[in-house]
């Protein structure tokens, strides 16, 4: 090699350094500059801290409170945050290993990290702002709180946000209202191997014959979280959740009112953390969210405000395709032709006993959409509605930025928020009742409850029903509304009378499939027996313990025992004296009832499967499950007297919900609320039994609870089951607890003036201050 090559050589390693160590400078200082844009966004918030631990953000623009809000978010609930952001991007099975497989494999089947990615950059400046503002905020906390250890996401996105909505409200919630259970996903995806061939995935199952859902269940992984974290949100949407609305007529104070009332699972990702937060660019929004969430979903703002409980129009379908192309393998039949499926792989890392094991997978879609089972022989595909299309982010912020009906109406209209009734009330005295969704219009001669055939042209989606086609009311005659997951069309009041119920005329059955519910009963009931609420009245509704369906349900009961006791007075005098017991009760549960133990106890067990294959021979089945219940309930009290309160506890176990098991020797609050769709009560606490222990602790139920009263200021009251923070150190892990056992809310404070006149301490995100205060996040 010549001298002067050598020399040229030289130059060009001194060059190719050079600009190596200029880049690692410049992403130094990037990464510096990015830091100190964020101290100083920081330094422009405040939080501030109410007795209650509730944070109320405050900061001069829309970005530096969600900022704020998402900083206080992980300081109350990190854990959950991130755990919800991993199952949202199709990787927990990195972090929990093979039993999360099934959840990645439908969340990457259903594309939500790439059409999320693929979203963000189409959103407008001031969604990008949101997401922005999201990632910003909890990277922000991961920077400033090093005794916090990420398990997987040590930097947020601003795109993961729109993962997380699709997960929460998708993956979650909707996908499972087609009746696929995740595991059948691995009858749809293929396991690509090392050397370019496929298998089936492991624990795949035969589709053959009738037996799917039990073949289903059988390669469903037992103890599974996201199995358990999806139990319980189906649980939730079968349990429901109440909110009512009253006009000034109805109101002694001549104003409108709100009661706000989700039924959500106490933990895993769909549980309420409350905050409040307050922008100079007129944004001041207080209510509750899903943590990671970067505002309230519910709640209210200065002049009006609105709360939801789940609906069931038809918003998701099922496609049998036929993929009979003998030619090719990826055609699939359309009227008299084919079109081709699209194919892709993706990779999963998967936590094992020897590492991370990388496993890769063939996943396929039709133009309805991925094919994520195969029912004998047949690949079905699925779509839900706006799934793709985004804007739900949009429409939600507009309608926390409304001012009067008429804004709150416009965001209505957008129809993204795929479903949800909504109840609206506001300062001018207008209360709304909307149930909401984006409807898919449909041909009815289909039946589209069942899988349609997706080789039939006319079996197609014909763009979205418009607002006006949904079933509301505008301040209706009776001056209230009230819905309780029932149908719409007794939201005003029963059947007779002018009460200003929505007219169900001309709407499609496809768009409503609810009957009434005895929530709804008892609502309507309680809604329509005062002529005027006062605020204080309002709030005790709210905690209403009365049972209507004792009324119905133990006439009958009694009515069969005396036919019993007729053929039989022996066997009849085995439940004699809790017959007359429940015969006596007033039908209102409270701590010291036994009536309302064994009334509810038999009015859920009957409801079994299991009890009713028993029984169903029986000439005084119901009698015999009161029988079995007496007797269960002997074998672990000793006796069947047991108060009511003595058995139905609230106990605050790890956020996740399935990491730590309920103990009857760790401290427990009893509770008067009980199973609202089994007994008809306002005050929904549903205590599944727990293993291996004698007491029955809630999962879910009575959530976030809110009254609020639109005046000139306006006035509310709140609550949460435990308490704002999860970290059992804090002070404010179970303090809302005693409250809720006691039927009491807490005040939310909303004045500047009244949250300082109630502050437990003030300071800007990343403080030292803030920093020393917090304890160590668990």
């Amino acid at each position: 090699m010549t001298k002067a090559r050598i020399f040229r050589l030289s130059i060009s390693i001194l060059l190719l350094t050079a600009l190596a160590l200029q880049g690692r400078i410049l992403e130094h200082a990037n990464a510096q500059s990015g830091q100190s844009s964020l101290s100083k966004v920081a330094g422009s918030v405040t939080i501030y801290r109410d007795k209650w631990g509730v944070p109320h953000v405050y900061g001069p623009t829309d970005y530096s409170v969600i900022f704020g809000f998402m900083y206080a978010q992980a300081e109350d609930n990190f854990w959950q945050i991130e755990d919800s952001y991993i199952q949202a991007l199709g990787r927990a099975s990195e972090v929990y290993g093979p039993q999360m497989l099934n959840a990645d494999l439908v969340n990457r089947a259903l594309g939500i990290v790439e059409i999320s990615k693929a979203e963000y950059p189409k959103l407008n400046r001031r969604m990008q702002e949101i997401c922005r503002a999201t990632a910003d905020g909890l990277n922000y906390f991961i920077e400033k709180n090093p005794q916090v250890k990420p398990r997987l996401i040590t930097k947020f996105e601003p795109w993961h946000l729109l993962a997380f909505g699709r997960f929460a409200q998708y993956q979650l919630f909707i996908y499972r209202r087609a009746g696929i259970r995740d595991a059948e996903i691995r009858t749809a995806v293929r396991e690509v191997k090392a050397d370019g061939t496929t298998s089936p995935v492991e624990g795949a199952m035969n589709t053959s014959g009738d037996g799917i859902r039990d073949q289903v269940a059988e390669t469903s992984v037992s103890g599974s979280l996201i199995e358990q974290f999806n139990d319980a949100q189906a649980e939730a949407a079968m349990i429901g959740s109440n909110t009512w609305a009253i006009t000034p007529a109805r109101s002694a104070s001549g104003n409108a009112m709100l009661f706000i009332n989700p039924h959500q699972p106490f933990f895993g990702p769909g549980q309420w953390i409350e905050g409040h937060i307050h922008s100079d660019e007129g944004w001041n929004l207080s209510g509750a969210t899903f943590p990671g969430s970067p505002f309230p979903t519910i709640g209210h703002n200065e002049t009006l405000g609105w709360s939801h409980t789940v609906n069931t129009p038809d918003i998701i379908d099922v496609w049998a395709e036929k993929f009979d192309d003998p030619n090719n393998p990826l055609n699939y039949r359309y009227g008299t032709s084919h079109r081709t499926a699209t194919e892709w792989t993706d990779s999963i890392s998967v936590k094992g006993d020897s590492g991370m094991q990388k496993r890769t997978f063939r996943f396929s879609k039709t133009h309805h959409g991925p094919v994520v089972a195969v029912r004998d022989g047949k690949p079905m595909t699925v779509r839900m509605a706006r799934f793709e299309d985004g804007g739900v982010l949009e429409q939600r912020y507009e309608m926390g930025k409304a001012r009067n009906l008429k804004e709150f109406k416009t965001a209505m209209a957008r129809v993204s928020v795929p479903m949800f009734n909504t109840m609206y009330a506001d300062r001018d005295g207008n209360i709304w009742y909307l149930y909401n969704g984006a409807v898919p219009i449909r041909d009815q001669k289909y039946d589209w409850s069942k899988p349609v055939d997706g080789s039939d042209p006319g079996a197609e989606w014909k763009g979205y029903h418009k607002l006006e086609d949904l079933p509301q009311t505008l301040n209706p005659e009776s001056g209230w509304a009230q819905n309780c997951n029932a149908t719409p069309f007794l939201a005003s009041g029963d059947e007779t009378g002018r009460n200003g119920n929505p007219d169900s005329s001309g709407v499609p059955k496809y768009m409503v499939g609810e009957n009434d519910g005895p929530r709804s009963m008892m609502s309507r009931r309680l809604l329509g027996e005062r002529q005027k609420f006062t605020f204080e009245e309002w709030a005790k509704a709210a905690f209403d313990t009365r049972c209507i369906l004792a009324e119905q349900m133990i006439p009958k009961l009694a009515e069969e025992w005396a036919s019993l006791k007729a053929s039989d007075s022996a066997k009849a005098a085995k439940t004699a004296e809790a017959i007359e017991l429940l015969k006596k009760w007033d039908g209102t549960s409270s701590y010291d009832s036994e009536a309302m133990t064994i009334f509810t106890l038999w009015a859920y067990t009957r409801t079994l499967p299991q009890a009713r294959q028993l029984t169903k021979n029986m000439p005084h089945p119901d009698v015999a499950v009161l029988e079995y219940v007496m007797g269960d309930l002997a074998k672990s009290w000793g006796t069947w007297k047991v108060k009511w309160g003595e058995i139905t506890r609230i106990q605050r176990v790890h956020t996740s919900g399935t990491i730590e098991p309920f103990s009857d020797d760790k401290p427990s609050l009893p509770v008067a609320g009980g199973p609202g769709d089994f007994v008809g009560i306002v005050f929904s606490f549903y205590s599944p039994a727990a293993r291996g222990q004698k007491r029955r602790y809630g999962t879910v139920g009575h959530s976030f609870v809110s009254v609020v009263e639109f005046g000139k200021q306006v006035k509310a009251r709140s609550l949460l089951q435990f308490g704002q923070n999860s970290d059992p150190e804090s002070d404010h892990y179970f303090d809302q607890a005693e409250l809720y056992s006691k039927m009491q809310f807490k005040p939310a404070w909303f004045t500047l003036e009244e949250i300082k006149a109630n502050l437990e301490r003030s300071y800007h995100p990343g403080a030292a201050t803030a920093a020393r205060a917090m304890k160590a996040a668990k």
